[in-house]
């Protein structure tokens, strides 16, 4: 049962009977979902079929037609601004493509949400700013010179890491990562799913992350829920789930889509 206020056992997303409908198709139906403190939990399932849209639900950005969102045991579609900003400062989204904004440089884009806090009358300086953003590309594995490029003179793992400096800029408690290797190659998707894991450990992060990347499943999926026809078909460790009798299922775990899965699996 999803909890309000400050019980320590709350998961730190609990989600419960969400229903999202977009005119007459039902994106989602009665979907249930826990995050626990601590984990990474995967998301998988068919393109198109609402993993986006359920991220975007549990931070704030789209309203569900039904159903609750508890993060922090807090319920987010049922706060007042004020409130609503407070708890979206304890995550961190890190967007499919970066999300970063083009006419910002990456200094800039680091600094956004830690100037954002004035609005509430935090009182942060920006001898302060400067000296938190170069701790978050080091963080991230940048170089400080890369502050003072655009998002178009970097290249897709650099966007990534500057994307993922950003979304820890307040040092959040929980991640969410929105297909964080789309687009990269072998070696630097296998590079960020090392970056993503030790930050993981070192900040003691609980994450949310969507992907059909069956590397980085294998590198940092401590369970997996599979998003099938608009429900929750499964969660599960990844063998539990690999083993599931289902067509998806089948599908995703084919032997040619991964060695490295299979040695996982297998021992082999």
């Amino acid at each position: 049962m999803s909890t309000q206020g400050n019980d320590q056992n709350a998961p730190v997303v609990d989600v419960e009977g969400l229903t999202k409908r977009l005119g007459d198709t039902w994106v989602h139906r009665g979907i249930d979902l826990e995050v626990h403190e601590g984990e990474i939990l995967a998301i998988i399932g068919e393109s198109g079929g609402g993993k986006t849209m359920l991220l975007h639900q549990i931070i704030q950005l789209v309203e569900p037609t039904e159903g609750t969102v508890h993060v922090f045991g807090e319920p987010v579609h049922h706060l007042g601004d004020y409130e609503a900003r407070r708890i979206s400062r304890r995550w961190g989204v890190l967007f499919q493509e970066g999300a970063l904004f083009s006419a910002l440089n990456i200094f800039d884009n680091i600094a956004f949400p830690m100037r954002e806090l004035r609005k509430d009358g935090a009182s942060i300086e920006e001898s302060m700013i400067s000296g938190l953003v170069r701790v978050k590309l080091e963080m991230v594995g940048l170089d400080p010179e890369v502050a003072w490029k655009t998002p178009a003179e970097l290249s897709g793992g650099m966007v990534k890491r500057a994307a993922l400096a950003r979304a820890l800029a307040l040092e959040a408690d929980l991640l969410l990562l929105d297909e964080p290797t789309a687009g990269l190659d072998p070696k630097s998707a296998g590079d960020f799913d090392a970056l993503i894991g030790e930050l993981h450990e070192e900040l003691s992060l609980s994450a949310l992350m969507i992907t059909h990347d069956l590397e980085t499943l294998a590198a940092l999926a401590d369970r997996i829920a599979v998003l099938v026809d608009g429900r929750i078909l499964t969660t599960g460790t990844l063998e539990e789930v690999a083993a599931y009798d289902h067509p998806f299922i089948k599908q995703f775990f084919q032997p040619r889509r991964g060695d490295k899965m299979l040695h996982r699996l297998t021992g082999h």
